[in-house]
């Protein structure tokens, strides 16, 4: 937590000094600079951007590995709905079919799960945003005689031959220039996944989906 918290404070420190100058530089003298000048201060502006992003994530992966679980009955159904009405909040210009679920319960802490959730949705969301009729469904199944819940979307999708990079930290699949994101999510999510003694894992195919399943409480998972 000692690293986290240097991490926060230390390294915001510097990185808010540099957006607040190079926007006091565009604002006071950006009609003074040459073309070159003023893309090499976008540049500028946009790699502190990325690495205030990237600050973000790396503190959302170290509290999803850190800190006691709080166990209790929690509804994945109302956390899904939760989330999914943030998003249409957040982007409310955007028709996106949400099928969901309900009843779908567990034990387990409800602070990790609702991001592990998060980060699913926010994934699905995005990756059907050049989708013509975008579609996401949350739901569960039985696999292996156990209850797998998934999170599945008919956006981008990915080759299942690069499936063994998706969840490692600030590796993406997708070019930046397509799809924004730093990389951070699934790893967060694997972690959530595998604090809970489950396992995650995800099928797909480019430009026809994804589905991400997991279990939890899976013994042979945590063994």
């Amino acid at each position: 937590r000692s690293f986290s918290y240097s991490v926060s404070h230390d390294l915001r420190a510097p990185l808010r000094r540099i957006e607040g100058f190079s926007r006091m530089l565009a604002e006071d003298h950006g009609d003074e600079l040459p073309e070159k000048g003023r893309h090499y201060l976008t540049r500028i502006r946009r790699g502190a951007h990325d690495m205030s992003e990237m600050i973000d994530a790396y503190l959302a992966l170290s509290r999803a590995t850190q800190g006691e679980l709080s166990l209790q009955t929690v509804d994945l159904s109302a956390i899904a709905r939760e989330v999914v009405d943030g998003l249409r909040e957040k982007d409310p210009e955007r028709a996106v079919k949400v099928t969901l679920a309900e009843g779908l319960t567990v034990e387990g802490d409800r602070r990790l799960l609702r991001q592990a959730f998060a980060n699913l949705l926010e994934n699905a969301w995005k990756y059907t945003g050049k989708t013509p009729a975008p579609a996401i469904e949350i739901g569960a199944r039985e696999t292996d005689g156990r209850q797998a819940f998934f999170v599945r979307d008919n956006g981008a999708g990915f080759d299942m031959a690069e499936a063994a990079d998706l969840f490692t930290p600030f590796r993406r699949l997708h070019r930046a220039e397509d799809f924004e994101g730093v990389g951070i999510g699934l790893a967060a999510v694997r972690s959530i996944v595998a604090r809970h003694g489950g396992r995650i894992w995800a099928e797909a195919a480019p430009e026809k989906g994804a589905a991400f399943y997991f279990t939890l409480w899976d013994a042979e998972a945590a063994a």
